[in-house]
C-alpha cells in the first residue's frame, strides 16, 4: 500500500499553501539522496564541502527547512538558535556528535542518521587492515615507491591463531568479529552491556582484553567515557608487538602516548582512520604527530567511504528526513520521542506540535481539540519535549494551528495536508 502523500504547510497565512521544501546539503553527500528529494519536489542546493559555523549560519538564514551533513559541518547551539526554519537535520553517517542534539531537541528540531548502512564497509576495512599491519605492507609500499627493495620475513606474521580485541560490540564490532573469525582470528571483545557473542567470540573486561589481543580495535562513539579510552596506560598494558587501530572517533585514542608506543617498538604497528583535528576539506593540510611513524598505516576517515554504503545511507536519510517533513513521523528519530500514526484519510489535516512538557499540557491540547473532529492522536515525551500528532478536520485546521501555537508551552507547530 503507498504512503500517504503530504505536503508541508510553509505559510504564515491563515490558509494552508503548499510550498517547495528547501533542503541543504553539504559535504559531497551521495547524489542517491539529492535524486530521490529532487523526485519527491524538494528543493534542493548540494555543496560538496563543509561550511564553518559562520557560512552555515548564513546559508541557513536563507529559509532552509533541511539540513544535511556528514561528520564536518558542525551544527552547534547558537546556528540552530538562529536558524527558525530549520525542521529536521540529517546526519549522512553514524555518528551525530557534531550536532548539538539538546539544543536540537529543545528548538523542535528532529535528528536523523544512518547507523547500520556503513557498518560492513568499515568491517571489510578493518580485516584489510589487520592483515597489511601483519606483513608491514605500509611500510614496504613506502620503500618500494622510494626505490628500496626490503624482502624479508622479519616481523610480518600470518593472522591465522592470532587474537583480535574488540572494543565497543556494536554493529561493526559484531560484524567484524564474524568476518574476523572466517580468517581464524580468535575474537575477543568489550562492551559496556552484556552483549550476546557471535561464534566463538567471548566478552572480557577492557584491561584483560587488552592483556590478551594481539590486535586492538576500536569502534566505540564519541562520548565523554571515550575520550582518551586508550592512554599511555592502557597501551602499556598491551602486550610487546601488537598493534592498534583506531576507525571509529578521533579522540578515543591519546596519540602522543600511541607515538611513543609506536617509536620505541612495544606497538609493532598502528591503524590510524580517524584524528583528533581533522581538515574541514581536501583542499587543508592534514598534520599529526602520527606522520612518519613506523608500520603505521593512516588514511583520511574513509571507513565509511564506499560507493554502496553512501548509496545505502542517501536513500535511508532521504526517506527518513522526507516523512518526518511530509507525515510528522520521527521514528528513528536520535533526540525526539518516536512517534509515528496511520493517516487518518481524506478531508483530513494533520497537526503535529513540538512543546515543553509540563503539567496540564495534554489537558490543554484536548480543551483546544474537543470543539473539533479528531480522528487520531498521539503524545510521547523525551527529556522534557512533548511530540504531539493529530490528525483533524481539514476545514478547522488552520484555527486549531492558530490556538495551538499560542500556548506557553509551544515550540513548533505545523500543518500537514
Amino acid at each position: 500500500m503507498a504512503s500517504p502523500q503530504f505536503t508541508l504547510d510553509v505559510a504564515t497565512t491563515k490558509a494552508p499553501r503548499a510550498a517547495p521544501v528547501k533542503v541543504l546539503l553539504l559535504e559531497n553527500i551521495s547524489p542517491v539522496a539529492v535524486q530521490k528529494l529532487q523526485a519527491l519536489d524538494f528543493e534542493v542546493t548540494l555543496i560538496e564541502h563543509a561550511l564553518n559555523g559562520a557560512e552555515l549560519q548564513a546559508k541557513l538564514a536563507e529559509g532552509y527547512q533541511v539540513l544535511g551533513v556528514r561528520s564536518k559541518s558542525k551544527v552547534t547551539a547558537e546556528i540552530l538558535e538562529n536558524s527558525p526554519a530549520l525542521l529536521t537535520i540529517g546526519c549522512f553517517c553514524i555518528g551525530t556528535n557534531q550536532v548539538d542534539l539538546v539544543k536540537a531537541r529543545e528548538l523542535g528540531i528532529a535528528v536523523f542518521n544512518s547507523p547500520f548502512q556503513n557498518s560492513r564497509s568499515v568491517a571489510e576495512l578493518i580485516i584489510s587492515q589487520i592483515i597489511s599491519l601483519a606483513r608491514r605492507l605500509g611500510d614496504h609500499n613506502k620503500e618500494m615507491h622510494n626505490g628500496k627493495w626490503t624482502k624479508t620475513a622479519k616481523n610480518s606474521h600470518e593472522i591465522r591463531g592470532a587474537t583480535l580485541g574488540i572494543i565497543g560490540y556494536g554493529h561493526i564490532g559484531s560484524q567484524l568479529s564474524v568476518l574476523a573469525e572466517g580468517l581464524g582470528l580468535k575474537v575477543v571483545y568489550c562492551d559496556v552491556k552484556n552483549v550476546m557473542p557471535l561464534g566463538n567470540a567471548r566478552q572480557l573486561e577492557m584491561d584483560e582484553l587488552l592483556k590478551t589481543a594481539d590486535y586492538v580495535t576500536l569502534h566505540v562513539p564519541q562520548l565523554p567515557s571515550t575520550k582518551d579510552l586508550i592512554g599511555e596506560e592502557q597501551i602499556q598494558m598491551m602486550k610487546p608487538g601488537s598493534y592498534l587501530l583506531n576507525a571509529s572517533r578521533g579522540n578515543v585514542v591519546t596519540i602522543p602516548a600511541a607515538v611513543k608506543a609506536l617509536k620505541s617498538g612495544h606497538l609493532h604497528g598502528a591503524y590510524f582512520d580517524v584524528y583528533p583535528t581533522e581538515p574541514g576539506s581536501n583542499k587543508e593540510p592534514f598534520e599529526s604527530a602520527l606522520i612518519g611513524c613506523p608500520n603505521t598505516i593512516l588514511s583520511p576517515h574513509i571507513g565509511g567511504s564506499t560507493l554502496e554504503a553512501q548509496i545505502n545511507i542517501g536513500t535511508e536519510l532521504a526517506e527518513k528526513l522526507y516523512n518526518y517533513v511530509s507525515s510528522g513521523t520521527t521514528d528513528s528519530s536520535v533526540n525526539m520521542a518516536q512517534v509515528s500514526m496511520p493517516y487518518a484519510g481524506a478531508n483530513t489535516h494533520r497537526l503535529v506540535n513540538v512543546h515543553r512538557s509540563q503539567p496540564g499540557v495534554l489537558k490543554t491540547l484536548n480543551d483546544i481539540l474537543a470543539s473539533f473532529d479528531v480522528m487520531g492522536q498521539v503524545l510521547l515525551v523525551r527529556d522534557g519535549i512533548g511530540y504531539f500528532m493529530a490528525d483533524v478536520d481539514h476545514e478547522a485546521s488552520t484555527e486549531i494551528s492558530d490556538l495551538v501555537q499560542a500556548l506557553p508551552s509551544n515550540i513548533k507547530t505545523r500543518i500537514l495536508y
